[in-house]
């Protein structure tokens, strides 16, 4: 896997002509937040990032949103890119909207998943991620409110099983960072083709949220995903897939 600016990736049909697209995970996650469907999405190359401190990437600690986003730009500085369609779930779709605020020129669309104005975390999460001992208790929260009530049990194991194994300080310093985000006054100023999409059974950003992103973007659409919750993409990888090369293939013919 490699390395570059601080930033661990996966690149998938590496090859000239295809059009680029960034996936950036949410809290606590690694570029395994995005299925295989996604990321090997047909005639695209896709390019599935660990933020820094996740995954494989070194450890960093307590940065913001906006920090997040620089990153990302001194990635693909780094890695020869000088614009690419970003791919948000939750914290990521709010990198991906700093991105598309801060660097429009490195943004030719946005696909933001599960993802709102503003990301407010609640208090209970906060809390029981500041303390290891009580570590288990924000992962079992974020397991259940992540999920619909049809997902199969050994997603969510999996899923939990891959939170736990990170540092509380991580998903505490991820929480917060979510939570200072807040950009529902700059919306309007956003010039990108923009695809929203949600989980109907989404209870950490609910339908309502995604509905406020789609009324305040300009062209914004939205694509609300049935019998999914907040992990939409890996309760309905093909889904999820279909509708971003739909959105996607219809950047590259503009």
């Amino acid at each position: 896997m490699p390395k570059l600016a601080g930033i661990y990736y996966q690149v998938y049909q590496d090859a000239e002509g295809h059009l680029p697209v960034i996936l950036l995970h949410g809290a606590g996650g690694s570029y395994l937040s995005w299925p295989v469907r996604v990321r090997r999405m047909p005639g695209l190359r896709v390019f599935a990032l660990d933020l820094p401190g996740h995954g494989n990437s070194p450890e960093r600690r307590g940065l913001s949103i906006h920090a997040y986003a620089a990153c990302v730009r001194d990635w693909m500085e780094a890695v020869g890119l000088s614009r690419a369609v970003m791919v948000g779930h939750s914290m990521g779709g709010a990198i991906a909207i700093t991105l598309a605020l801060e660097s429009p020129q490195h943004t030719l669309g946005l696909a933001l998943l599960g993802s709102a104005t503003r990301l407010r975390v609640n208090p209970a999460l906060i809390e029981a991620s500041a303390n290891p001992a009580s570590f288990p208790v924000a992962v079992e929260k974020v397991i259940q409110w992540s999920f619909s009530r049809g997902a199969p049990a050994n997603l969510r194991s999996l899923v939990g099983r891959r939170l736990a194994g990170i540092s509380p300080n991580l998903l505490h310093d991820d929480f917060l960072a979510c939570d200072a985000f807040d950009v529902s006054a700059r919306l309007g100023q956003i010039s990108c083709p923009t695809l929203v999409m949600c989980g109907a059974e989404d209870r950490m950003t609910a339908l309502r949220e995604s509905q406020a992103l789609v009324e305040a973007i300009p062209g914004a659409s939205l694509r609300v995903i049935t019998g999914a919750g907040h992990m939409v993409m890996l309760e309905k990888p093909d889904e999820v897939a279909v509708a971003l090369q739909e959105y996607i293939h219809h950047l590259d013919e503009v």
